[in-house]
């Protein structure tokens, strides 16, 4: 029986990683996408819970581009714009969209001498 390691998110129990920087990863991106609809919904009390949620996902996982844009650089939106549209990933979708990582292969156990 092979014995495998994996990773949980905390804020996503239900995603298994392979790699604990890769759940560290997702967990960080969750957390700002939290902080983010928060912000967002204070701002602009007429979205809905779903709206700012998406939202907040939306920019989490596109953050090194706001980055640059907040940085003197509002050019670096023109990719989001160029990319196609994609429609407004849930919770649910954005735990299924990131793949986990294939397992690596389990060694073979050594033979008794």
């Amino acid at each position: 029986m092979a014995v495998e390691v994996v990773y949980r998110s905390s804020r996503d129990l239900e995603r298994l990683f392979m790699d604990k920087a890769e759940a560290d990863r997702h967990d960080k991106m969750l957390e700002l996408a939290e902080l983010l609809a928060e912000v967002l919904q204070k701002a602009v009390p007429s979205l809905t819970e779903q709206q700012v949620e998406e939202a907040g996902i939306y920019m989490a996982k596109n953050r090194d581009v706001f980055a640059k844009a907040f940085k003197s650089q509002p050019d670096a939106l023109s990719e989001l714009l160029s990319a196609p549209a994609e429609i407004a990933p849930t919770v649910e979708a954005v735990e299924a969209e990131e793949p986990a990582p294939a397992a690596k292969p389990a060694k073979a156990p050594k033979a008794a001498k």
